[in-house]
């Protein structure tokens, strides 16, 4: 058994003894409040000081990651997105890896069979990160809902769309609906199960994989499981939650009776995560 990945799992699992504990025992305010502000502060500060630490780093050389051909002779044809000359070439170039993830979709997996090598495209990696962070990106839009009065058009929009697939189960004698699921959450959850499963089963990348890189996927998988208990097995006082969420945001913190002891889990995960995202290779 891989002592790396145990190892974060055990961690995450230590968090969620704490946060359960502590939220059982009466310290709400420790779990609703003050860790989530320490949370952010570490984030600004953790973010400022890796920002300057770049900004000081020594750049004696000019190496560029750009592939294809570069712009030469105009008989030769020039590889304008894959290796830019112009301003507006450099920005579709970002464009592209920042939103499609270009460079990941072109990765390759060398692979021996029948004493050859082969090399295969990575396609399943492309797809399960560009779904993981789209899906990550679209729940925290989402989750801001909980933070403005009143939500804005757009993110009840975003919310209708999201959930557009509803369960609805029909009887002869009475009718009743299940809540609207959110193909984000769904989304989310199935793609890091898929990123961290492949880091376990397949070797290679087992072997150069520690136990850092295990951790934040495991913690988000915590974050997604306690939402989707929240949402559609153990139910909160939502308007509580808002409650609490607003006070935060406006520097009055409240901490209502009654929100449920998996909020203050699932709000201790994202703050551990937030906590720890400028110290890490996140």
């Amino acid at each position: 058994m891989n002592r790396k990945y145990m190892l974060s799992f055990v961690a995450v699992f230590v968090l969620f003894l704490i946060a359960w504990g502590g939220a059982s025992i009466g310290l709400q305010w420790l779990f609703g409040v003050v860790v989530p502000y320490l949370a952010i502060l570490l984030f600004v500060i953790g973010f400022v000081r890796k920002v300057m630490g770049w900004s000081r780093s020594a750049v004696p050389f000019a190496i560029p990651t750009t592939g294809g051909q570069a712009q030469s002779l105009p008989w030769i044809r020039h590889a304008a997105l894959d290796n830019p000359s112009s301003k507006w070439g450099v920005v579709g170039r970002m464009a592209f890896e920042i939103l499609t993830f270009r460079s990941l979709f072109r990765n390759t997996r060398m692979k021996l069979k029948e004493g050859k090598l082969f090399y295969q495209l990575e396609i399943f990696l492309w797809v399960g990160a560009l779904a993981f962070h789209y899906a990550f990106l679209t729940v925290i839009l989402r989750h801001m809902r909980f933070f403005l009065e009143p939500v804005p058009w757009c993110l009840q929009l975003l919310e209708t769309v999201d959930s557009f697939f509803r369960i609805e189960i029909i009887y002869p004698q009475f009718q009743f609906g299940l809540p609207a699921v959110y193909l984000s959450g769904i989304v989310l959850l199935a793609a890091v199960v898929y990123l961290t499963v492949r880091r376990i089963v397949i070797p290679s990348v087992r072997y150069i994989s520690l136990a850092s890189d295990y951790f934040p996927l495991i913690l988000i998988f915590g974050i997604t499981f306690t939402g989707i208990l929240m949402r559609y097995v153990t139910k909160i006082d939502i308007n509580a939650a808002k409650q609490l969420t607003i006070g935060l945001v406006t520097f009055h913190p409240t901490v209502p009776e009654g929100i449920g002891v998996i909020f203050y889990i699932h709000l201790f995960f994202v703050s551990v995560l937030l906590a720890y995202f400028p110290f890490s290779k996140l």
